[in-house]
């Protein structure tokens, strides 16, 4: 299995909260997995290409006018995808941790793909789009949805996890709620680690490290779109415990973190990880 990772959609330019890291545009951190028989896996779709044709009819004017996404095509999903030699429709499932704007946007661009997502955000997206967080053209071509109620089951590494149909175990759904009604992670086995993409979980690498600390614009923009204050902070509570108990075979990294994503640019770190430059 052989993993890339892609900034689908970069936004904003922020800062980090120490010396070290230059400025650097936010993104839209996402995973294409080539599976060993189960074809490509795209874990988030961020920005599509209808959303950079037309942001304001996709994406609306208020969140563009907060975001300032850079709406460039090569960052799109499926250009990527085709860079790397492949054709949409071999993007056979889409895992997405939830239905945001930034998050599903290039769902059109592949739309053969079953997309995977917890049955209480796709039923809240339906009910409140229009809005800032929800835009019915992400799925104006009617996705072929898998939806799933986490329940009593199967575990990892202490939290609730769901198998998602026709994926091998290398892939679990995890809950994690308080962003959306029904945010997800998405663990991914690299052969030697686990990867936890933890959606907007939580927005900057400092939140899930003992020391504590958010970062000030983007704690702003994720308090604002919290639906439980306590759930969101109580996940980023267990995401601390989980890395303090279980490092060395867990990786974090969420959406939208710079300086994350940055981990893995540059060279193939021995673990089926081939980093993509975007």
């Amino acid at each position: 299995m052989r993993i890339h990772h892609l900034n689908c959609g970069s936004v904003r330019t922020i800062e980090a909260t120490y010396d070290g890291p230059r400025p650097a545009p936010a993104v839209n951190h996402c995973l294409l997995i080539e599976t060993d028989t189960d074809g490509l896996a795209l874990v988030e779709t961020g920005l599509g290409l209808a959303d950079v044709r037309d942001p304001i009819g996709t994406l609306g004017a208020e969140w563009v006018e907060m975001a300032q996404p850079a709406l460039a095509e090569e960052e799109t999903a499926v250009r990527q995808v085709a860079r790397l030699g492949y054709a949409p429709s071999e993007v056979r499932h889409i895992l997405v941790t939830h239905l945001d704007v930034d998050h599903c946007g290039g769902l059109p661009d592949f739309p053969d793909a079953q997309v995977h997502v917890l049955a209480a955000e796709l039923h809240t997206a339906h009910a409140e789009s229009p809005s800032f967080r929800y835009r019915p053209a992400h799925w104006a071509h009617e996705p072929r949805w898998v939806t799933y109620e986490p329940g009593p089951g199967e575990e990892w590494f202490g939290f609730t996890a769901v198998q998602p149909k026709g994926l091998p175990p290398q892939f679990k759904l995890v809950p994690l709620g308080g962003h959306t009604a029904g945010h997800t992670a998405v663990a991914v086995h690299t052969g030697d680690r686990w990867l936890l993409h933890c959606g907007d979980a939580y927005y900057y690498h400092r939140e899930v490290e003992d020391a504590k600390e958010p970062h000030p614009l983007m704690d702003l923009v994720q308090t604002g779109a919290e639906v439980h204050r306590d759930l969101r902070l109580g996940t980023q509570a267990r995401l601390r415990e989980l890395l303090r108990e279980h490092g060395d075979e867990v990786e974090t990294f969420c959406a939208h973190d710079p300086w994350e994503f940055a981990r893995y640019q540059g060279a193939d770190r021995g673990s089926g990880l081939d980093p993509a430059s975007v």
